[in-house]
């Protein structure tokens, strides 16, 4: 084997395989015949205006997968596990995604 091949490591039965973004643009780009540099920017780009419609208010709709949109929580109590003392947990703010119809049947 040249020295420049790696071996890709091998998945445990039943462990889930985490596919992130560079794989995928890497994919995309032989797949459209583009350079792999522009289709990183590309994916960049399109993960800075998702993260810049979020913070504005705005639901995200990627047609085929679902929707993004952020949600408030609001203040409650909860409890401290190690102590079991009552704790005022601040009111936030969480990304939630609801899948596409579609995607949930095909899975």
């Amino acid at each position: 084997m040249p020295p420049a091949a790696k071996k890709a490591p091998a998945a445990k039965a039943g462990s889930v395989l985490t596919v992130p973004l560079s794989k995928m643009s890497a994919e995309l780009a032989q797949k459209h015949d583009l350079p792999k540099k522009a289709m990183a920017a590309i994916f960049d780009d399109f993960v800075d205006l998702t993260v810049k419609n979020l913070k504005k208010g705005n639901k995200v709709r990627l047609t085929g997968l679902g929707i993004m949109v952020v949600r408030k929580r609001p203040a409650r109590m909860g409890r401290n596990p190690a102590t079991g003392e009552a704790i005022k947990i601040k009111a936030s703010k969480k990304v939630a995604f609801r899948v596409a119809k579609d995607l949930k049947q095909s899975i």
